[in-house]
């Protein structure tokens, strides 16, 4: 019997998604609360998926019961359960907070950020690498009307080559999958990690440039060099609540890095073993080098959330390049860490910048903050936190990662992370020195800001916040059950056969039946 929890992440934002965009008129307030109760029943459902893989069986959902591996499947463990329950918290602070008036700046916001959530969920669950290009696409196409909510030449100018990219990206995804299957003969990954090690010769080559052309597609989407290039201008652009949602985007691309030459192109591959740690190690620990530049060269806000955010982006990668499952279960911690601090970090950014006037988030002297105490507070911890300063979670997660390193990555690992760490705190420091303490006189905005807002953060803006923001002590304090689960989920993923058996045996089980 199927369990149909595990299609509830598709299935709740799907029809929430195209329930909003069909009732697009009117008050927004109903909007607001069926968005809002749509992510908070999917943040529940997360959560069950987690206590229901936290005991290690691998479970999957055949669409139609069409069994593998010919049918479309969804497939639950450990580590899709924690990416779905991650996405949904990172939802919930992004929307309460643009329920506060962003989601009004231009139409459908609601319906296209449940889709956005629908394509996430997906590409997090799916079995079969053809759909995880489906929801690529699915996911993508709401992206790119999100990041142009609201309108202005700024985000246009960014949309377009966030699209032309991605484009380009989607075209390179299906010639790889092409290549695949016309070497392996299936594109559901059990199977394909099954037949991998057997292939001929002759299928060898092809095979691992197909492979190959599926690490670049993943290296753009996680925005690694020296692909990255696209994310510091179209984050910045973006209305804050979703360049706090984009934050989960790259974490897809990691993901699908870590799944698919983990599982299909790992140690058990054969000839086509490990085929992009080595690349994916190197290029990890240049990303984190400039994104520790980018953060320092920044003078606008946005921009250095979005270059620390390569930075993550480096560290998670060179996690993955250590090949290790001890180095898997350390980035599993530090992404829940900075997804969720660099996604409230934005928010607290857009906050912040609503209050200053003309200077905005730019990293100049300007008008005080009205509310100076509390943006200031969040502002200290959410820096030290990204920055990685003890006793905050970043610490924790990095420390992780560098006990995690062998003596030969030692060498390289210890000074670019902790340089790129050090290189945050400078930046950082920077920066909220002009913003809080080289204010323009001693005057505060008392009316509205550039948006037509009254400068405060209001409720709604502030429990996104405190949602994301806050989560940092939290992980501190729960590090022990967090990195416990991390650790299992990585020595799950690392367990190939356990994952074929439990996708391919049922089914024939089922025929001898």
């Amino acid at each position: 019997m199927m369990n149909h929890l595990i299609v509830l992440p598709i299935l709740i934002p799907l029809f929430a998604g195209l329930g909003l965009l069909l009732k697009r008129e009117g008050p927004a307030l109903p909007r607001r609360l069926i968005a809002l109760a749509a992510t908070v029943a999917l943040l529940v459902c997360g959560v069950l998926l987690m206590r229901e893989s936290a005991g290690g069986t691998i479970q999957y959902y055949a669409l139609g019961d069409w069994q593998p591996p010919f049918g479309i499947i969804l497939v639950l463990d450990r580590l899709s359960a924690l990416m779905v329950t991650l996405t949904a918290l990172l939802a919930l602070g992004s929307l309460c907070y643009a329920s506060a008036g962003t989601d009004e700046e231009g139409s459908n916001f609601h319906g296209l950020f449940q889709l956005q959530l629908m394509g996430i969920n997906g590409a997090f669950l799916t079995g079969d690498l053809f759909n995880l290009f489906v929801f690529f696409e699915v996911l993508l196409i709401a992206s790119y009307s999100l990041l142009m909510h609201g309108g202005g030449k700024a985000r246009i100018h960014s949309g377009f080559h966030y699209v032309a990219l991605n484009l380009a990206g989607s075209a390179l995804f299906l010639i790889g999958l092409g290549v695949l299957y016309g070497t392996i003969g299936t594109l559901n990954m059990a199977d394909m990690a099954a037949r991998a090690p057997g292939l001929d010769s002759g299928r060898l080559v092809l095979a691992e440039a197909g492979a190959m052309l599926l690490l670049v597609v993943f290296g753009l989407k996680s925005a690694i060099l020296p692909l990255y290039f696209w994310l510091p201008r179209a984050y910045a652009a973006a209305p804050a609540p979703v360049a706090a949602l984009f934050a989960i985007l790259t974490k897809v691309g990691i993901y699908a890095i870590l799944r698919v030459f983990t599982l299909i192109f790992g140690p058990q591959a054969g000839s086509l073993a490990n085929l992009a740690q080595p690349w994916v190690w190197w290029l990890a620990l240049a990303t984190l080098a400039l994104g520790g530049v980018g953060v320092l060269s920044s003078r606008d806000l946005r921009t250095q959330v979005a270059y620390l955010i390569i930075i993550s982006v480096g560290t998670l990668l060179a996690g993955i390049g250590m090949n290790s499952i001890d180095a898997h279960g350390a980035l599993l911690y530090y992404m829940v860490h900075t997804t969720l601090i660099t996604g409230g970090l934005f928010l607290l950014v857009d906050s912040i910048a609503r209050q200053r006037g003309k200077a905005g988030a730019r990293i100049v002297r300007g008008r005080s903050v009205q509310q100076v105490a509390l943006l200031g507070t969040l502002f200290f911890i959410a820096a030290l936190t990204v920055a990685g300063v003890p006793p905050f979670s970043g610490a924790v997660g990095k420390a992780l990662l560098l006990q995690a390193a062998t003596p030969g990555q030692q060498v390289w690992l210890w000074p670019i992370l902790l340089s790129s760490s050090l290189a945050a705190i400078v930046a950082l420091s920077r920066s909220g020195s002009t913003v809080f303490w080289r204010a323009s006189g001693n005057e505060r905005s008392e009316a509205r800001d550039n948006n037509g807002d009254t400068p405060g953060i209001g409720a709604l803006r502030a429990l996104g916040l405190l949602l994301l923001i806050g989560a940092s002590p939290l992980l501190v304090a729960f590090a022990g059950p967090l990195s416990a689960y991390t650790e299992a989920a990585a020595d799950q993923l690392a367990d190939h056969e356990a994952y074929i058996q439990a996708i391919l045996e049922r089914d024939r089980m089922e025929d001898d039946s």
